[in-house]
């Protein structure tokens, strides 16, 4: 009979052996399973019993299911309480130093970008940004890059698939639906301010450009940028370049020698390349400054009127200056860095020299 049955069961559940974990977890599948348990089966056959003994049955069940709870609940109490008060295990040297977390590094040109625009925050350049994907009027042509210009080759830039113009392209830049390109570099933001922000501008433009060019350890197709902009009445090449000195005094030490070497670029007038002391050969000659004791650190000029007017900015009221520099530049003069490819190879080797955060 059933009622026989629940009896034996009851007697096999006080007298099952609960001792460890293991034991616990087999008893509960055992016999308080959902599906194919013990007591699971017996409620099963409580269809079985006669109307007149189910209700009698029924409660031996419940009682049963019970007792199976209780007991499980007690040990896994009483094991728990022991693993609590347990012994310390002598074989373990508690006077060892425990294993620290290792801290991550920055990234050593997020670090200079940061250095590089707080020095430029200092006198007053707020930080705008831009797209990496633009257009032709935006990266050459408010630029003053002549259709014919080396630079709209695919030799030099990454052309994309047309797309229709973005909601960030000015409605009255004229610009067609051409197809579009990775921008070759940040003063794509000069003239999305110029056209968009009221005068006088005094801002710095960071952020990633791409160029087709070959890999080696002066040059990557995709680098960062550091530009600015600064446009109001009566501003001076001297202007500039007090700010230009003003800059490397602050990133570099004061006794740095800098000099400025003509040049062209489509978009200033006149323009200037910037050149430092070498500091990873002091001036001796090495391969990234090409033996000549001197690096690059960047371009700069007097804003050319035709860019100012492609703004809408009035070229015979105002004048500015703009500047632009290679942070990669910046942080192999900065930490005696040789070869630009580290920066991109994520070696940890090289990684962990730098600032923990």
């Amino acid at each position: 009979m059933l009622q026989e049955t629940i009896a034996a069961v009851a007697a096999d559940i006080s007298a099952y052996d609960l001792g460890t974990s293991a034991q616990l977890d087999a008893f509960r599948i055992k016999y308080l399973g959902r599906k194919n348990s013990v007591i699971a089966d017996l409620f099963e056959q409580l269809k079985t019993v006669p109307n007149d003994e189910k209700r009698a049955v029924g409660q031996q069940l419940n009682t049963l299911k019970q007792l199976a709870q209780t007991r499980l609940d007690e040990q896994q109490a009483a094991l728990e309480a022991a693993a609590d008060n347990a012994p310390a295990n002598p074989d373990f040297d508690y006077t060892l130093p425990t294993v620290p977390n290792a801290l991550g590094t920055r990234h050593p040109l997020s670090l200079v970008r940061e250095e590089m625009l707080r020095v430029f925050a200092r006198i007053g350049f707020a930080v705008a940004e831009g797209p990496e994907i633009e257009d032709d009027w935006h990266n050459f042509t408010a630029l003053n890059f002549p259709d014919n210009h080396p630079a709209r080759d695919m030799q030099d830039t990454f052309f994309v698939a047309p797309a229709a113009k973005s909601p960030l392209d000015a409605a009255d830049s004229g610009a067609p639906d051409v197809p579009h390109l990775l921008r070759t570099h940040t003063s794509t933001v000069q003239v999305r301010v110029m056209e968009t922000e009221p005068l006088p501008i005094r801002r710095v433009m960071p952020g990633r450009v791409f160029r087709n060019e070959a890999i080696s350890a002066r040059a990557h197709m995709m680098f960062h940028q550091v530009e600015g902009i600064f446009i109001d009445e009566g501003v001076s090449f001297a202007d500039l370049k007090q700010t230009v000195y003003y800059f490397v005094q602050e990133l570099f030490g004061q006794d740095i020698n800098i000099r400025f070497r003509p040049s062209f670029f489509p978009f200033t007038e006149p323009s200037a390349e910037i050149d430092i002391t070498c500091l990873i050969c002091k001036g001796a000659g090495c391969n990234i400054c090409k033996g000549s004791g001197w690096v690059e650190i960047g371009g700069c000029g007097m804003v050319d009127p035709a860019v100012l007017d492609n703004a809408k900015i009035d070229s015979e009221k105002y004048s500015g200056y703009a500047w632009g520099m290679g942070i990669e530049r910046i942080a192999m003069l900065k930490y005696q860095i040789k070869d630009l490819r580290l920066f991109t190879e994520n070696d940890m080797r090289f990684l962990r020299q730098f600032e923990a955060v």
